[in-house]
């Protein structure tokens, strides 16, 4: 099975810039989408062959995930947890005969760091949300998780410390999820690979010269590592300033 997560950064703006001959030339099984900034019936495009499902944030033009699968789940499931996680479109959860899929997009903690109180309870809650689904059949949680786990995951470590997405509480909270039986796919596979990124500033000209950051991750159960076929990064896919990252799963 292969799966693929993306955030495209405005899905009606990636339309225009090449989306479906991606999906088309991927052929992905699952696709999850982070970013989507748009109400489900503004979602209009030919994709044949692919359920939708679609979770979007009260505030239009803000936020929201999607799932489009070719195959059916058994149930699938918006948001999590309480109130104060389920105005934005960050989750949708899906189940399938061996896993539930997690589709996430991370809140970011914001310049300054003025929303990592909020982050950081996100971050409990969440990872008690994958516990109880891990209780009960093996995860599969992706998306942008907007941080880069180690120094090796973005460029400029160094200048970029206690910057959103490389402070140390969300650093270590990203080690207290690994920690709890999930397995980073792409370490897993690749190892302590350098100057592989899924995140580049639209300034500065930060893409060609390679200056980013792995903040999107497929991360599963740790029964479910032997399973990993591969998980890779398409770095050379423009369309969004992310770009998809890959797992490939035998289930």
């Amino acid at each position: 099975m292969k799966l693929v997560s993306w955030n495209v950064n405005g899905l009606r703006a990636a339309l225009g810039k090449g989306f479906l001959d991606y999906v088309a030339g991927e052929d992905p099984d699952v696709l999850c989408l982070q970013e989507t900034k748009l109400q489900p019936e503004q979602a209009v495009f030919d994709l044949t062959g692919y359920h939708r499902f679609f979770n979007s944030a009260d505030k239009k033009g803000y936020s929201g995930t999607a799932i489009l699968t070719k195959e059916a789940p058994l149930a699938v499931t918006y948001d999590f947890g309480g109130d104060e996680h389920r105005h934005e479109g960050r989750i949708i959860t899906a189940e399938y005969p061996a896993f539930y899929l997690v589709c996430c997009y991370t809140p970011n903690s914001q310049d300054g760091l003025k929303r990592l109180p909020y982050r950081m309870q996100w971050e409990d809650d969440l990872r008690e949300y994958l516990l109880e689904l891990d209780a009960k059949k093996p995860v599969v949680y992706c998306g942008d998780l907007n941080v880069a786990h180690r120094e090796i995951d973005l460029k400029n470590p160094k200048t970029n410390r206690q910057n959103p997405g490389f402070s140390d509480e969300e650093r270590e909270k990203m080690t207290r999820l690994l920690g709890s039986g999930f397995v980073d796919t792409f370490r897993y596979i690749h190892g302590d690979v350098e100057n592989r990124y899924s995140w580049w500033s639209y300034r500065f000209h930060a893409r060609e010269k390679n200056v980013g950051w792995r903040i999107d991750y497929f991360i599963v159960s740790e029964r479910l590592k032997d399973r990993i076929k591969a998980a890779d990064i398409r770095s050379e896919i423009y369309g969004s300033d992310h770009c998809p990252v890959v797992l490939e799963l035998e289930v």
